[in-house]
């Protein structure tokens, strides 16, 4: 046996697993323990993929998030354990928190007030600003890939579609990212490349579903999510959206967004066709 292969099995060794908590396309996740201190962890094993040229390797979507969790260190990212292979297997060891903002959501059991919403959205932000400035971005931001401990702390997680960016803006970005009812307006449009704003429009649509604990813009289809965008935020013009003009926007548009204008204010900083915010100038106002 190779030393490496003898450091790996004294890494899998500290861990035990308990019992299946998740799984996706290209991974299962693991409840577990750290032996010596009892420590509840989460573990992902992570499936291999077969390649274009016939060779089992791993999704690049767990490379991703193994390279960007090393470069992020922060009280609101989720913490990178541990990472060993078993057999030919990637596992990740991950921090365990119980919940997440979705199932907090719908639990109608749950009673929680404005400032539970402003403590979960600052911490948001703070999280997301260490990403930005360390150019990444998360491209995925939504309630369940926010989890929640059991002492309030929420963490941001699952960084499978992060990825770095730069200035001048990287080209050949791709659009298909985040989750629908997530996903910034421009997205739609096939954009060559983009910046932080597609997280922070993302936020924004947290903080709605946070507000009416129900999702604010469910749309079925591309098309569909567009005239919801639109009839609740309103007709975007050549001022509010440069572009606007060359995108051949063939919609019905309304404008019927009404709030609390606190609410109002911090929501439309968010949700803006042309957003000149971003998560730390969002944190100092707010």
């Amino acid at each position: 046996m190779s030393l490496a292969e003898e450091e790996e099995l004294q890494i899998e060794s500290k861990y035990i697993k308990e019992k299946k908590i998740g799984e996706g396309t290209y991974a299962k996740v693991y409840k577990g323990k750290d032996r010596e201190t009892g420590r509840a962890v989460a573990i992902k094993k992570i499936k291999l993929v077969q390649t274009e040229i016939g060779f089992q390797g791993i999704e690049i979507s767990a490379v991703r998030e193994v390279k960007v969790l090393r470069e992020l260190r922060h009280p609101n990212i989720i913490e990178l354990i541990d990472i060993y292979s078993h057999q030919t297997n990637l596992q990740l060891v991950l921090e365990y928190l119980d919940s997440d903002l979705e199932m907090i959501i719908k639990d109608k059991s749950l009673v929680f007030i404005s400032a539970d919403i402003k403590s979960w959205m600052l911490m948001t932000l703070r999280g997301l600003h260490h990403c930005h400035r360390n150019w990444i971005l998360h491209r995925d931001m939504k309630p369940n890939n926010l989890l929640v401990g059991r002492d309030g702390q929420l963490k941001i997680a699952d960084f499978g579609l992060a990825r770095d960016f730069a200035e001048p803006r990287i080209k050949n970005m791709s659009p298909q990212v985040v989750t629908r009812w997530y996903r910034a307006p421009e997205l739609f449009f096939t954009p060559a490349q983009y910046g932080y704003a597609v997280d922070i429009w993302s936020v924004g649509c947290i903080f709605a579903e946070l507000m009416l604990r129900t999702p604010y813009l469910p749309g079925d289809t591309d098309l569909g999510q567009l005239e919801l965008i639109f009839q609740a935020l309103g007709t975007p013009t050549e001022e509010d959206w440069p572009v606007v003009s060359i995108m051949n926007l063939h919609i019905t548009l309304h404008n019927n967004f009404n709030s609390v204008v606190d609410i109002y204010i911090f929501l439309r900083g968010l949700l803006n066709f042309q957003s000149q915010s971003n998560s730390k100038s969002i944190i100092g106002h707010h």
